[in-house]
């Protein structure tokens, strides 16, 4: 399988795809079980998929065409919002609407560390859920984003938070991007804002996070930011529908260079292929697109998830084309 593409609704089902034909050819129903599928993550060598699913996380193998998985990470005790693998494939680290970070060794599926984002407030309960982490490219660092407004950097060999940013008081920030060099942070709120975040090297007298800019992507709420692999460009998805496409110059600067158009309701994920060519989303009008970067248009829908009643079927989706 040199082209993987998986999405997950709110119908409960995971569904495998043939990028070009646009072909189901593989779909993991979960009848009678309860539980939305949040987000999914595809292992570095395309052997594993992990699928966030209420509290728990499930680890199938891609290969199978069992329906039953492999194994259940179960210790999170509310929705899990963020599944992501270090990139040797033996750890995972997910992210949970219970305010903790949890890293899984994958050859025991225990927690290896627990990271606490702190107790919610008696006024604001909700204020610790984290929405968001992803791993730093060196492997060390986890970024993550909360209900709060707050980012914070998490390093694994001291085991702490060592920086916060609130670029915006207590809005929440929805999601956050690292790029694959680790030269710069991206962070997208709930009220359409976009803050960028030049990363400086530790040892340096610079401070580690220097913000660059700030600028309105969305009109809406904002669902997703996600930096390309090669670093030059930024996807936002939006709850007004669409999906914008921002260029990226060497100084920072981000000019709007296209908004896919096409998706009948709110758009709630996305994913590169690992050339930068094309870009895969996933709405709650049901059905996930491949759109062409270049012309900026739809080359593939994928239909196929049930229509939900409440709540509409949001989608997430993972895709790997790049060397397993």
């Amino acid at each position: 399988m040199s082209v993987i593409l998986v999405t997950g609704s709110y119908d409960h089902e995971i569904r495998f795809w043939e990028a070009w034909s646009g072909i189901c050819s593989r779909t993991i129903a979960r009848s009678g079980e309860s539980g939305q599928v949040n987000r999914l993550a595809i292992s570095p060598d395309k052997r594993l998929l992990a699928a966030a699913i209420h509290k728990k996380v499930y680890i199938y193998e891609i290969t199978s065409t069992s329906s039953t998985p492999l194994t259940c990470l179960d210790a999170h005790t509310n929705n899990v919002t963020s599944v992501s693998f270090h990139s040797e494939g033996k750890w995972l680290v997910t992210g949970s609407e219970d305010g903790t970070i949890r890293i899984w060794d994958l050859r025991s599926t225990q927690v290896h560390r627990t990271y606490d984002n702190g107790a919610p407030g008696k006024f604001y309960p909700f204020f610790h859920d984290l929405n968001d982490v992803c791993v730093h490219p060196n492997q060390g660092e986890l970024i993550s984003c909360d209900q709060a407004g707050c980012i914070k950097q998490w390093d694994l060999s001291e085991n702490l938070c060592s920086h916060e940013l609130t670029p915006a008081g207590d809005v929440p920030i929805r999601s956050v991007s690292l790029a694959s060099d680790g030269s710069c942070l991206v962070a997208g709120n709930n009220k359409g804002k976009c803050y960028v975040w030049k990363i400086n090297e530790e040892k340096s007298d610079l401070p580690r996070y220097q913000a660059v800019t700030k600028f309105s992507a969305h009109k809406k709420y904002l669902t997703r930011v996600l930096l390309s692999p090669d670093v030059k460009y930024l996807a936002t998805c939006s709850a007004d529908t669409t999906v914008k496409i921002w260029s990226i110059s060497q100084n920072y600067e981000f000019r709007q260079e296209k908004v896919l158009q096409g998706h009948q309701r709110w758009v709630w994920d996305c994913a590169f292929s690992a050339d930068s060519a094309y870009l895969v989303t996933a709405s709650s009008d049901h059905t996930a697109r491949l759109w062409e970067m270049a012309s900026g248009e739809t080359v593939r829908q994928y239909n196929g998830h049930h229509k939900g009643e409440t709540p509409p079927a949001a989608v997430c989706c993972a895709l790997h084309d790049g060397a397993g």
